[in-house]
């Protein structure tokens, strides 16, 4: 049949507008998802979803945030966020936050919210299997949408935390952003707001002002109930609208507003440089029109971004990997911004004296892109990439957690960004990225590369003001950057990762353990393979790995060799593949293997699809017997980790002077946790590290792998044969050399004086020897755990003394069975010993009394409750399993876990505290410079 010329040319058009009309068709509603909206505008999103088990997510979003404050209102959205804490109609004072403890649910894991510019969001976690609290869940998610009590002396008290908050935020970079951020916001509302608000507000507003905040803007044409969960979707319908819908309308509700930010055609420059600050940061960013996703075209756009995104920061990463790189790091990347705004932004942590070296290799990099656009290989391969990730998350979509869907359907609310669901945008992308052509991806530079609303921000040491490019120094280096560049070359290596197969060995033993779905291998070089099949993800397996030995059996002059050897190796990739080429090799799969060298074991970690296990274990082969020494990409890490150190050294951050003394103290000043020095860099000897690398895995028979994850016993057992199987050998058992590092003994008080903020922090860690059970591990836990609910909620809630605190406590039964427990907080330096004092008296009641029954009842729920979601978790299992083994435990104890949180008792806590509380105590205390004067007067 002959069709003639203008026939087909119909044709193809006629296909071309089909096609035009499809992609400007809406983004339809994920189908698994109820949406809906109350006669009096609150909207609701309700999913069932069985990740993890009799449990939901719940969540209000409010469309409300910094953003729609009044100048004396500034601070007062995030403190009402706060107040949804302390008093409701159904939870008077702390009693919410208590009453959700009783039943499983920690404060700050599990319940929380975060405030920003546009919007306050609460979370609310629960369980399902008790009908009492799931239905108490939704009178707490009512009264937060409109019957906060907001009580004056709640106010009142919670005006200190919120003023701690604040403290705590203090420093370099937020002294930089007051600078800046008027500037880049081009004299907006943006530029006047900051979330946390003022000192002088948060001090003085009157609780009525607050009130009416609450009052305007927590309405309900501003609200959504999200509920996703194992729970029954009719049900749940009914319970939202029964408590909801009586919420009366607005009568007369504010808008929202538009904000928009001022057009500039020129740039907009702010070069700030502060005392704290220790490395140079520089900053281009151009506002852009927003890129909603409403329709299947603007989902194709956002594909294209996203390939022109991945593509053009692969380059970047490439610059690190030479001899001398021009920057600490650099990226360029479009993204989403505030309000109806999105960016393209370009930053550069520049090397000392480096600025415009570092800044011209970033923008000399975007001008090659707009100049010479990417090759098609670089499109191949982003495809590739972007297709695996989405079809990862196609494959996981019943096995995905209900806090995920929980978001999208925030971001639709507050964003207008409807969720396709994850089917649809698998079917869409698969279909869709195929078409987006070289041509398409080469021309987003036009419109993302452009001058207009453009601002750029210099962030520096204060010590190289005088160093730096002035305003019109930097335009032009802005503007005339890429002058000389040349088209990029994509070099590829097209041959396998494996040269020759190895010689493959055999399973010589084989254990079942039932009771927890194992099953021990040992191969015939020695090695040994702990195997627990999961059904817990569909499309995911978890390793660990170790053999004892690491820097331990080292001397001292040796140890920042055996430190850095697994980096080093790291650098130059394996067998014939560069880092850059072997990344570029494994495009499209999903294996990643990460190799460490430890002070008592080395070993191999990662993950990967289980349709890519051959190339994970060719990856640990390779690892093994054919790290690749790079002396090129060797020499640029070291130069830009002794860049990186002067600059650390030059100006020191507070807080790291603070933890690098704690440290140095816990370790008794051991020089092995001595905090590294730029000097210590040219010690480096690249071949004794390369050297002790292949010595650490030169003997497989020394090493237990465990893999946890969606694959058969019996088809994944030919591939450990091949590749674990053919690891060499010498059949020697190594162990660690217990170097006795311990923390100093006794009473220690450690002051340290650095920075110029009125702010203080404290650590006290007591430590000692410890009788390793799994009864006293198990009250050890307790006592953390019991501790963070007091903590809370004498020295944070009734105090108002600090905004956090934490207990923290651990055990470990090498080389020494030892325990620690360290209690950290930050406050006012005029309470810092004052909050000891109390916090100490606390430690004192816990030995002398135990905890109270209702703390130790809080304790147990919790912690059951978690371990009922971590037991169907892969990484709770390969980190279980790991463990077990190192420590020469059974592995079937982890089976006891409910057990013993059963055993717990207020005399076993007492107990154990006693012992805790009786060991050594480290008091370490940070305070700002100013108060080394007048101590030493």
């Amino acid at each position: 049949m002959r069709v003639r010329p203008t026939l087909l040319l119909g044709m193809v058009l006629l296909a071309a507008n089909v096609l035009a009309q499809q992609l400007n068709q809406p983004i339809p509603f994920d189908p698994q998802t109820k949406v809906g909206k109350l006669p009096n505008g609150l909207t609701y999103y309700i999913r069932k979803n069985a990740e993890p088990k009799n449990r939901a997510h719940l969540m209000l979003a409010v469309k409300v945030g910094a953003i729609q404050e009044e100048d004396p209102e500034n601070g007062l959205a995030h403190f009402t966020e706060h107040m949804a804490f302390n008093g409701t109609k159904n939870f008077p004072k702390n009693e919410l936050v208590s009453f959700l403890q009783s039943n499983g649910i920690k404060f700050g894991d599990d319940l929380n919210a975060f405030t920003s510019f546009e919007q306050t969001v609460y979370f609310l976690p629960v369980p399902t299997d008790s009908m009492k609290v799931f239905l108490r869940a939704f009178d707490i998610l009512e009264d937060w949408s409109h019957d906060l009590t907001m009580d004056e002396t709640e106010i009142n008290k919670e005006r200190g935390v919120i003023l701690e908050e604040l403290r705590g935020g203090k420093g370099a970079s937020q002294r930089m952003r007051d600078e800046y951020f008027p500037v880049i916001m081009n004299g907006s509302k943006w530029g006047k707001r900051n979330v946390i608000g003022t000192e002088e507000i948060l001090k003085n507003f009157k609780p009525e002002t607050i009130r009416n905040f609450y009052k305007t803007w927590y309405q309900p044409q501003n609200q959504a109930i999200i509920a996703v969960g194992d729970f029954d979707v009719a049900q749940v319908e009914k319970i939202i609208k029964e408590k909801f819908g009586a919420i009366p309308a607005a009568t007369s509700p504010k808008p929202l507003g538009e904000f928009p930010i001022p057009a500039n055609s020129d740039t907009k420059v702010a070069i700030v440089t502060d005392k704290e600050q220790p490395y140079t940061i520089v900053q281009i960013l151009t506002r852009l029109p927003e890129l909603k996703e409403k329709t299947f075209a603007d989902t194709r756009e956002k594909i294209k971004r996203s390939l022109f995104n991945q593509m053009l920061n692969s380059r970047l990463q490439e610059l690190t990997q030479k001899a001398d790189p021009p920057f600490q790091y650099g990226f360029s990347s479009t993204s989403s911004f505030l309000g109806n705004y999105d960016s393209f932004v370009s930053v550069v942590v520049a090397k000392n004296g480096g600025i415009e070296k570092g800044l011209k290799a970033v923008l000399d990099e975007n001008a090659r892109v707009a100049k010479f656009g990417f090759t098609a290989t670089e499109l191949e391969r982003a495809k590739q990439n972007l297709l695996t990730g989405t079809e990862k998350r196609f494959k996981e979509k019943d096995k995905t957690k209900s806090e995920a869907f929980a978001m999208e359907y925030m971001n639709d609310f507050i964003n207008d960004v409807p969720s396709m669901g994850v089917e649809k945008n698998f079917e869409f992308v698969k279909a869709e990225l195929p078409g987006i052509t070289l041509e398409e991806v080469n021309a987003l530079p036009k419109t993302l590369l452009t001058k207009e609303n453009r601002a750029v921000i210099v962030m520096a040491p204060e010590k190289d003001k005088a160093t730096l490019p002035k305003e019109a120094q930097l335009l032009d280096w802005i503007d005339n950057s890429g002058q000389n560049v040349t088209a990029y070359v994509d070099e590829v290596i097209s041959k396998p990762l494996l040269a020759a197969a190895p010689k493959a060995g055999k399973v010589t033993a084989e254990k079942q353990i039932p009771e927890i779905g194992v099953t021990e291998l040992t191969l015939s070089n020695g090695l040994k393979v702990v195997l627990k099949p999961t059904d817990f993800k569909n499309d995911e397996v978890l390793f660990r790995s170790f053999s004892f030995g690491g820097t331990s059996l080292y001397p001292l002059a040796d140890y920042i060799d055996a430190d850095q050897s697994n980096v080093i190796a790291a650098q130059g990739g394996v067998a014939e593949f560069s880092a850059t080429q072997l990344k570029k090799y494994l495009t499209g799969k999903v294996a990643n293997v990460s190799t460490y060298v430890g002070e008592l074991t080395e070993g191999m970690n990662g993950s990967f699809s289980p349709k890519d296990a051959e190339t994970a274990l060719q990856l640990i082969y390779a690892n093994f017997v054919m790290p690749r020494k790079d002396p090129e990409v060797i020499k640029g890490y070291l130069g830009n980790m002794k860049d990186e150190l002067e600059q650390k050294f030059a100006t020191p951050d507070p807080q790291g002077v603070f933890f690098d003394t704690l440290s140095a103290v816990l370790h008794g000043y051991n020089p092995r946790y001595m905090p590294m020095k730029p000097a210590d860099v040219d010690k480096i000897n690249v071949d004794k590290a390369m050297r002790i690398y292949k010595e650490r895995f030169a003997n497989a028979s020394d090493f237990t792998f465990f893999f946890v994850g969606n694959f058969k016993v019996d088809e994944f057992k030919p591939l450990l044969e091949k590749y674990l199987g053919g690891l060499p050998s010498t059949g020697k058992k190594e162990t660690y050399k217990d170097l006795n590092i311990r923390p100093l003994k006794g009473k220690v008080n450690k002051t340290v004086y650095r920075g110029i903020d009125d702010k203080a922090a404290a650590q006290l860690v007591y430590s000692g020897d410890f009788v390793y059970t799994p009864e006293n591990e198990t009250n050890l836990s307790a006592i953390e755990e019991i501790l963070n609910i007091k903590l809370i909620d004498e020295i944070r809630e009734k105090e108002s003394g600090v905004y956090y605190i934490y207990a923290q406590a651990s055990a470990e039964k090498l080389p020494k069975p030892r325990y620690s427990l360290s209690i950290g907080y930050g406050t006012n330096p005029g309470r810092i010993d004052e909050l000891a004092t109390k916090t100490l008296a606390i430690l004192e009641d816990m030995k002398k009394n135990g905890p109270s029954q209702t703390d130790l009842d809080k304790y147990k729920i919790e912690t059951k409750r978690q371990l009922e979601v971590q037991m169907k978790e892969n990484r709770f299992w390969a980190n279980s399993l790991s463990s077990s083994y190192q420590n020469g435990e059974d592995p079937k104890d982890v089976l006891k876990e409910m057990k013993l949180v059963d055993q717990v008792t207020v005399a076993s806590v007492k107990a154990m505290a006693a012992k805790v509380f009786g060991g050594n105590l480290i008091k370490a205390v940070l305070l700002p410079e100013k108060k080394q004067a007048t101590s030493s007067k």
